[in-house]
């Protein structure tokens, strides 16, 4: 298990990679994302992508699993997501492609209302075979500390209430 402690800025986590097979993209697309440019080869060739692309939310979603199957998926209490920044396509995702993920840690803060946990703000990059980014992200993540900060043992115990 990792904890809000275990992570440090400039840290990195690398994932595995995955190919992306045309029938995963567009059955995808038929679920989720139906537009001619991810469901259909021939029409997609006439598109703005000249051929089939993933969509941005598979690309996204992919990029999910990924980061769950690194070191940074065994957070205690799991990956808690809070806010995504600057989410980012500048390089379509094919059938075929193998994207793989790297998620650096950028900053850290403990929370102000719940001792208990802490924000950790990462980057993700999805890069395909040819070192291409495919996706990039900035979020914020809900990490759990460790143990909750030590009271101050030396405190005088409340005083008793009498009746």
């Amino acid at each position: 298990m990792l904890y809000f402690e275990d992570l440090q800025p400039g840290q990195l986590f690398h994932s595995p990679s995955h190919t992306l097979g045309e029938e995963e993209l567009t059955g995808f697309a038929r679920q989720y994302d139906p537009q001619y440019f991810h469901t259909d080869p021939q029409r997609a060739a006439d598109s703005l992508f000249g051929g089939l692309a993933a969509s941005g939310w598979q690309t996204s979603s992919l990029s999910m699993r990924l980061v769950t199957q690194t070191e940074l998926g065994k957070m205690a209490n799991g990956l808690i997501g809070m806010q995504i920044d600057k989410m980012r396509w500048p390089q379509p995702t094919r059938a075929g492609d193998t994207l793989r993920v790297s998620v650096e840690i950028l900053d850290k803060r403990r929370s102000g209302s719940q001792p208990g946990f802490g924000v950790v703000k990462v980057r993700w990059t999805t890069r395909n075979q040819r070192d291409e980014v495919a996706m990039q992200l900035e979020c914020s993540i809900w990490a759990q500390c460790r143990a909750l900060p030590r009271q101050d043992q030396d405190a005088p115990a409340p005083a008793a209430q009498t009746a």
